[in-house]
């Protein structure tokens, strides 16, 4: 499902227009953003929760020179599913 099906599906399970549905996640998405921006984890109760996790820099090899590199180290964003998403799939 990409973004536009998923409006359309808000969109329709809402009673709304696409348009408000589409700010509606927007919104939803930004604010996300924000909070991971700031390294604040976001928990919705049985869907699941959103973190940051930091990446160490770590050595690697280039595959072109086979030469060792450094990788540099990065923030990475993490997302664990909650128990009513887990249990919903299987």
């Amino acid at each position: 499902m990409n973004k536009t099906e998923l409006v359309s599906s808000i969109a329709a399970k809402a009673g709304l227009s696409k348009a408000d549905s589409k700010k509606a996640l927007d919104a939803c998405v930004e604010a996300i953003v924000g909070a991971l921006k700031a390294d604040d984890k976001v928990s919705l109760v049985g869907f699941g929760t959103f973190s940051v996790a930091k990446r160490p820099a770590r050595q690697g090899i280039n595959p072109a020179t086979k030469k060792p590199i450094t990788i540099a180290a990065k923030k990475v964003a993490k997302f664990k599913a909650g128990s009513d998403l887990d249990a919903a799939i299987n």
